[in-house]
């Protein structure tokens, strides 16, 4: 083994953030021009067998944007965030970014922590609740990340990926001011009867069924853990505005974004039909509430504020669509809670819990059987992981 390729030896972490030495931001990914989307997309999909000319049909949406997606710039502004947040709280952990998909590569990124001498890694990925592709993928990919290291003949850091934050106040909270600022932007006679569509990404039923640990699994399409923590977190903002308003606004959990063969049945309805439905009952008003997403990426841009947004006009339906969470200075400040009560636990310390709505506070490390793929690969951060408890 060449000792170019060992890891530099690096102190023990130190403060209220060890034994972390390193905090790396995890996300999906995207193209930045048009020559990127092609490939991008081959990234995404590969192993799926998926023709070249199919892609370019489906990257017509990114097409439509120049051929680029909004999400890198969205995490380079989180990105500073982190940072600025860290350094105002005295903390001196140093943030990296790498994605699943696009450059910067979630490899390389390892790479150049191991090569700066981190040790110990915690990850926050860019997605809030728990499924196949919001978090054992991720972890699928940390994993991958990891044996290319090791095939390389670096010593491996322990990575250990932050709990799901889908009802931590610091979360949630950025999301009831926009919906509060989105009724207001609704003119005043149809302010007070506006519907309140909460949003997310759809997902095939049995891979929703199948979401969060075995004992939350479900079936025949009830939807697991994945569904039932949007709806939390939904009933906790529609409550947190009814109480600020005086208005008790009818609200339902819809979805977007369904791609796939159409025969394999998906979690509904879809927000363009649920906008049907609610034009067809009256409804005076509608504002979309994209609760499944941390940022305003393609799929927001696109199936929110393009498709919905037109079916909306169409209908002659007001409708608003409230801001995601971004780089809000107070997502930012949840992060360094997350990395904070971790550290805690980690070294064996028990930090008061921070969460909102009736679900409680997620795992820290997931279990075997949590969010399962068709065809079982090896993941990092869990309990089925080699790479678990520091086996490297």
């Amino acid at each position: 083994m060449s000792d170019q390729l060992r890891a530099p030896d690096a102190p023990a972490a130190e403060g209220p953030a060890a034994p972390y030495d390193a905090l790396l931001l995890l996300s999906f990914g995207g193209p930045e021009g048009p020559d990127d989307v092609v490939p991008f997309l081959e990234n995404v999909t590969r192993g799926r067998g998926i023709p070249r000319e199919r892609l370019k049909e489906v990257g017509q949406h990114y097409f439509g944007f120049g051929g680029a997606s909004p999400i890198n710039g969205q995490n380079r502004e989180l990105l500073a965030a982190l940072r600025k947040d860290l350094a105002d709280a005295g903390l001196d952990l140093p943030v990296y970014w790498g994605n699943r998909n696009w450059a910067p590569y979630l490899t390389d990124v390892l790479r150049e922590m191991v090569r700066d001498g981190r040790r110990r890694i915690a990850v926050l990925a860019t997605s809030a609740y728990a499924s196949y592709s919001g978090c054992r993928q991720y972890r699928e990919n940390l994993a991958d990340a990891l044996a290319t290291l090791a095939e390389e003949g670096l010593e491996l850091p322990r990575v250990d990926k932050l709990r799901h934050y889908f009802n931590h106040p610091g979360f949630v909270r950025p999301m009831i001011d926009g919906v509060l600022a989105s009724l207001a932007a609704l003119p005043d006679a149809v302010r007070d009867g506006a519907h309140l569509a909460f949003t997310t990404h759809s997902i095939p039923t049995a891979a929703a069924d199948a979401s969060g640990p075995v004992e939350e699994h479900t079936r025949d399409g009830e939807g697991g853990a994945y569904v039932k923590q949007h709806l939390d977190v939904a009933r906790v903002i529609a409550d947190a505005v009814a109480a600020e308003t005086g208005t008790a606004h009818p609200w339902k959990l819809v979805y977007q974004s369904r791609s796939g063969a159409p025969h394999i049945p998906w979690l509904e309805p879809d927000i363009c039909d649920h906008l049907e439905a609610l034009h067809d009952g009256g409804a005076p008003a509608v504002v979309m509430v994209p609760i499944g997403f941390v940022s305003d990426h393609m799929e927001v841009l696109y199936d929110l504020d393009t498709e919905a947004a037109a079916k909306a006009t169409e209908l002659g339906l007001p409708a608003e669509r409230s801001a995601t969470v971004g780089a809000d200075p107070r997502f930012a400040a949840a992060v360094r809670e997350l990395v904070l009560e971790r550290a805690a636990r980690e070294r064996g310390e028990r930090p008061a819990e921070c969460w909102v709505g009736t679900l409680g506070q997620s795992h820290d490390l997931c279990a075997v059987g949590c969010c399962p793929s068709r065809a079982p690969r090896p993941a990092a951060a869990g309990a089925d992981s080699p790479y678990a408890q520091g086996e490297t």
